[in-house]
């Protein structure tokens, strides 16, 4: 059980309940922000548009930048009690390769998530959008490091499976999916665009059913570890994941309403594990 990336903020949840956090760690791995090389003030507010079943979310994913993670957050997080992902995430192959140098060296982390749902400046073509992109991305990347390197994906693309092979066949060691889908909200009155970015990414239970078909496809596809995500709230959704063929999966939107979530559904799933001993049974089915 993973947290989604920017979805659990470790650093504020320690800090507001102290090292009872540590002891009582919601996730089997932790996922920090996504991070880019320079600093980023992230979208205008509105930022956030509540749906019925979830949310869309305008954040521009504001940080640090490098050498601000490096400086303070890396040794916060270096103390939560499991492995730690860093997300990275770069406006070119040279900005990707720069940041998985950089964060690779660190003893503390453990593998590396490279969000490839950004536009590439030198092609105009969003990374995780065309599998060739994803391909170069990956190429460039995997001779900088042996950690194992996942690709997290965004599901606006047209053919997601194809760019999960392109990594697969570029190095990555593993592929996270779903990332948010593309959407809008307008404010009732006005009708203009309530977000400050105008468009944001859709998550929570209302994309769980694409989620879960993208992970079937993926894993019936590649012979990496996939990690599952979108719209998980329940033991019920987790076992779903693992069925479709996801190896492990990741809590994000649930942690906004519930901060314990990841531990909850981790105890619901354990419940349900008698009926679901044959996890990925989806795996192998046609595309």
């Amino acid at each position: 059980m993973l947290n989604g990336s920017g979805t659990f903020d470790a650093i504020a949840a320690r800090r507001a309940f102290g090292d009872a956090l540590l002891d009582d760690f919601p996730f089997d791995a932790f996922v920090s922000k996504t991070i880019t090389v320079a600093p980023r003030e992230g979208n205008p507010p509105p930022r956030l548009w509540e749906t019925p079943a979830g949310m869309i979310n305008s954040i521009g994913l504001p940080n640090k930048g490098l050498e601000g993670f490096l400086r303070h957050d890396l040794p916060l997080l270096a103390e939560l009690p499991v492995p730690l992902v860093v997300s990275v995430m770069g406006f070119s192959r040279d900005e990707l390769a720069n940041l998985v140098a950089h964060v690779a060296e660190r003893a503390a982390v453990a593998l590396i998530e490279l969000n490839v749902s950004c536009p590439n400046v030198e092609s105009g073509l969003v990374m995780g959008a065309d599998p060739d992109e994803t391909a170069r991305a990956v190429e460039r990347v995997r001779p900088l490091s042996d950690l194992p390197l996942i690709v997290k994906l965004t599901p606006n693309a047209t053919d997601p499976p194809a760019v999960a092979a392109a990594a697969e066949a570029a190095g990555a060691d593993g592929i996270s999916l779903v990332n948010t889908l593309k959407g809008m909200a307008l404010e009732p009155l006005s009708g203009e665009p309530w977000l400050g970015g105008i468009t944001g990414g859709v998550s929570g239970p209302v994309v769980r059913a694409v989620a879960l078909e993208q992970v079937r496809a993926v894993a019936a596809r590649v012979d990496l570890d996939v990690v599952g995500m979108g719209g998980i709230a329940s033991g019920r959704d987790a076992r779903d994941f693992l069925r479709a063929g996801a190896r492990c999966v990741a809590v994000g939107t649930e942690s906004f309403r519930d901060p314990a979530a990841g531990r909850r559904i981790a105890a619901e799933l354990d419940s349900l594990v008698p009926t679901a001993t044959v996890p990925g049974s989806l795996h192998r089915e046609p595309v």
